[in-house]
């Protein structure tokens, strides 16, 4: 029997927490850290996170670590190389990249751009790395004028297509798309495609909702394959069908915002009472504010998404989880406007959950797609499980952890003893943590 019935896992998208010891070898500025350096520029109001253990995972201005925190917590490293969507979520579900998707810093090269517009039957405009915001303003004009797609590129392995609703309508728009996506093969194989449609007039561009995603099919046996295999109901809130090309999917909750996206998870938990996972992920935090370095809107929305969680967590049945991790980071405060390769928090709450738990430093993000795997008697290729670890705070294979319970829930009730709940089962007495500055890998 499942340890846990469903589990809800959100992937803030971006939420880096530090950089990685190989960031500069991706071209991050020094420092980058997305959390920490939010914090220090603008102060956080994040106390429902904070209890459940983001400032224990390492201090964060403004974000006190919690005496007892109410959750499990730590932090995942990114295995494969890379700092972009696909490689984050693809590591997810157990896969690991051989090498990077490729980059195109100086724009495509003709050996894609001429049969792209020979297929298209229209020429294109751009071609170069830039931000998508101000791309549309400095070549919409043009572009509505002539008729021409906007292409453009960034620092991530992307072919974006921009284009006004009124000009080249959606259907157009996502036909071109399919077929940048057919012809982006073999060594030009980029990580997405990505229709970025925008509306209004010059001067005042401005994107809309009906972004889509084509991204390369993930390779077989890959998380969601497995837990089809098992019969495991899987329902997706934003951006997550369009990454894994619905493959596993059984409903898709298309998202505008990561307001819409939020109010999408509680309605999945209603409504969807036999799914397995709830896999979802809010994006704003990336494309409206990392990539803008708009520090005070991203602040806003880890704020946003802070006060929802005694909502979400109000809405978990007995037996059910949340996970929440990130894909990578996109610090808003640098000169960069790029993806930033950071660790990622890991925090996992719900009624099962011994609290207390550090999980400690991960190696992959595919140790969450294993504990999910686990969860449901499944296996992925990549990563070690940490179910064991945030169910019963039990040590993982090098003796690191142990959990300590805490005497109320998030609504401040008495929490039941270690034996009447049935999955926190680990001794009362906890263990001593490692010596200060010891390495945790889980």
């Amino acid at each position: 029997m499942p340890a846990f019935r469903r589990i809800v896992w959100v992937v803030l998208d971006s939420v880096g927490i530090g950089a990685m010891p190989d960031a500069a070898e991706y071209g991050d500025p020094p420092g980058s850290d997305t959390l920490g350096n939010i914090a220090r520029l603008r102060p956080l109001r994040l106390p429902n996170f904070a209890r459940l253990g983001l400032g224990n995972i390492r201090p964060i201005v403004g974000v006190p670590a919690a005496a007892s925190p109410s959750g499990a917590f730590g932090r995942c490293a990114l295995a494969s190389p890379g700092k972009d969507t696909t490689t984050g979520h693809w590591e997810m579900v157990g896969i690991h990249l051989a090498k990077p998707f490729p980059l195109y810093p100086q724009g495509f090269p003709p050996e894609i751009m001429e049969p792209f517009e020979r297929a298209i039957g229209r020429r294109t405009l751009g071609n170069y790395a830039a931000s998508g915001t101000e791309i549309m303003q400095a070549l919409g004009e043009e572009h509505v004028r002539t008729g021409s797609p906007i292409v453009y590129t960034s620092a991530d392995s992307v072919f974006q297509i921009a284009a006004h609703e009124d000009v080249i309508p959606l259907a157009e728009l996502y036909r071109i798309c399919e077929i940048a996506r057919g012809l982006l093969g073999g060594v030009h194989e980029v990580g997405r495609v990505i229709a970025r449609p925008f509306t209004g007039a010059p001067g005042s561009f401005k994107r809309t909702a009906n972004r889509h995603d084509y991204a390369v099919p993930p390779p077989e046996g890959m998380l969601l394959d497995r837990l089809t295999e098992r019969n495991v109901e899987v329902v997706s809130v934003g951006k997550i069908s369009d990454v894994y090309l619905g493959r596993g999917i059984a409903h898709a909750h298309k998202t505008k915002s990561n307001a819409d996206g939020m109010e999408k998870t509680l309605l999945a938990l209603r409504e969807s009472p036999d799914a397995g996972l709830i896999f979802v992920n809010l994006v704003d935090f990336d494309s409206l504010f990392g990539h803008r370095n708009d520090v005070e809107g991203y602040a806003r929305a880890l704020e946003e998404a802070d006060a929802w969680v005694p909502r979400l967590e109000a809405a978990l049945a007995p037996g059910d989880v949340v996970l929440f991790t990130a894909d990578h980071g996109c610090d808003p405060t640098t000169p960069s406007t790029d993806h930033s390769r950071e660790y990622v928090p890991v925090l996992a709450c719900g009624r099962g959950v011994c609290a207390g738990v550090d999980v400690g430093t991960r190696r992959s993000l595919a140790d969450l797609g294993q504990t999910v795997a686990e969860n449901f008697g499944a296996a992925i290729a990549k990563g070690e499980s940490l179910l064991a670890q945030i169910t019963a705070g039990k040590p993982d294979a090098r003796g690191f952890v142990t959990g300590t319970p805490v005497a109320a829930d998030f609504r401040g009730r008495p929490r039941p003893p270690l034996s009447a709940r049935g999955r926190c089962d680990g001794p009362e007495d906890p263990s001593p943590a490692p010596p200060d500055g010891r390495e945790r890998v889980g």
